[in-house]
């Protein structure tokens, strides 16, 4: 069942960021400036952001297994149309499509996991979840500049039709069934709508201040109406008896500080993870193939570190985890010395420890956040704590790389200096939620 479902999630978060290499080929094929060619990118992350919410709903009316092969199959058929497509806004409207299939199948995999593994398992299922998230990023720009330098860029989305056909086949006969919940509430639909609208508010808000800064108004404009809307949203799901997500979850404190700890993981793992590719690309004038393989020694500490996490999480506990991952990521220190000529085996060995500290602290407080959830709780949980690590990733992505713009005219290199301090301040501040899950966990244990 793990490797059924890992293919669904390596395909939905590869296709996150191998594309970002394509947007120049994109653009001289088939037409439009490059602000309208990055809505590949940007449309397939806010339809994901969008749908999350409605997941555990979806998983109670329809069941895990019979939600995840549908959305494994519409993100196959948006592939097929991305591939096909003759224009940017088909492409643009297909990975629209594909991002609905991925924000859907991800959390429903997770979901199936975590449910069939039970809380003995849950800490090794909770690690196989992260393998994808964590490598990814790293092998997806080595991937997309392969595939876009030896077989056009068609074939990004080509590939994902035999692996997503092959999952397909297997999560037909090896899934376990699962039932549906017929007593569960219709549709909340006015907290769907304000949700998605706050959803795509915030995300859409947030990586236009990555682009533009954050005094501009179509930055303001969207991030108010999103956080206006998001509130406006637990106010109404904490009124009414069947929300779209039980917010009350956060009344158990295991599920509230490992959910603030997720977010702020997210905040120093995904939202940091821009700023090597730029060091490479704008001071080391690498291309996106050569930066992509550069990366990998994060992915190899990341690696690692998951095959180490479940096992010490336990015997021991979350605590050394979750409090040892965010120290081991300030091996950022070395990144606040950079220099035009820095060896890059100094980079790769600072980013190996980095790698450890984000594979051993990422997983353990998603499932300490979990912990005392009971099997219909934890299909709530499982699309809030996506959401909060997306917006995590969100605000970390367009703080970090605000500064550095702001850091980076007429200073060069220095910019990335002053950029990873504030990594590392968001790395020591991370420590404190993550230190309050772990003593409340050796507490109750």
């Amino acid at each position: 069942m793990v490797v059924v479902v890992l293919v669904g999630a390596i395909l939905a978060f590869l296709d996150a960021t191998v594309v970002n290499v394509s947007l120049k080929s994109l653009s001289t094929d088939l037409g439009g400036s490059l602000d309208t060619v990055q809505w590949v990118v940007t449309g397939y992350l806010l339809a994901q952001a969008a749908v999350l919410p409605a997941t555990g709903w979806a998983v109670r009316r329809a069941g895990a297994k019979r939600l995840y092969i549908a959305a494994l199959l519409t993100f196959v058929l948006a592939s097929a149309a991305c591939a096909a497509a003759n224009s940017i806004e088909m492409l643009i409207a297909a990975r629209v499509l594909q991002g609905l299939g991925a924000g859907v199948m991800v959390p429903a995999g997770q979901i199936l996991m975590v449910t069939t593994a039970g809380k003995q398992g849950m800490a090794r299922a909770m690690v196989a979840a992260g393998i994808p998230m964590m490598l990814t990023p790293v092998i997806g720009p080595t991937i997309g500049g392969l595939l876009l330098e030896y077989a056009g860029w068609q074939w990004i989305f080509l590939i994902n039709l035999p692996i997503g056909a092959l999952g397909l086949i297997l999560a037909w006969r090896l899934l376990p069934r699962t039932a549906r919940d017929e007593l569960s509430g219709a549709l909340d639909l006015v907290g769907l709508t304000l949700v998605v609208l706050g959803m795509i508010g915030l995300t859409y808000g947030l990586s236009e201040a990555a682009d533009h800064g954050l005094n501009q108004p179509g930055v303001l404009v969207p991030l108010c109406g999103g956080i206006a809307l998001t509130a406006a949203f637990i106010a109404h799901s904490l009124r009414v008896p069947h929300p779209l997500l039980d917010l009350r979850l956060w009344r158990d404190r295991f599920f509230a500080l490992g959910a603030v700890t997720t977010a702020a993981l997210g905040t120093v793992t995904f939202g940091a993870m821009i700023l090597l590719p730029l060091y490479f690309q704008l001071i080391r004038h690498l291309d996106a193939a050569h930066t992509g393989m550069l990366m990998a020694p994060q992915g190899i500490g990341a690696a690692a570190a998951l095959a180490l996490s479940a096992p010490i999480y336990e015997k021991i506990g979350p605590l050394v985890c979750v409090v040892g991952g965010l120290l081991c990521c300030a091996a950022t220190i070395p990144f606040l010395f950079l220099a035009a000529d820095t060896p890059y085996w100094a980079l790769g060995s600072a980013m190996v420890v980095r790698g450890l500290g984000i594979g051993l602290a990422a997983m353990p407080a998603m499932t300490v956040a979990m912990r005392d959830l009971s099997p219909g709780q934890i299909v709530d949980a499982t699309p809030q704590l996506h959401v909060l690590q997306r917006i995590g990733g969100s605000v970390g992505t367009a703080v970090f790389v605000v500064v550095l713009q702001q850091h980076l005219v007429g200073g060069g290199v220095r910019g990335f200096d002053v950029s990873f301090s504030w990594v590392l301040g968001a790395s020591v501040l991370a420590v404190v939620p993550a230190a309050g899950m772990g003593v409340l966990w050796w507490r109750r244990t």
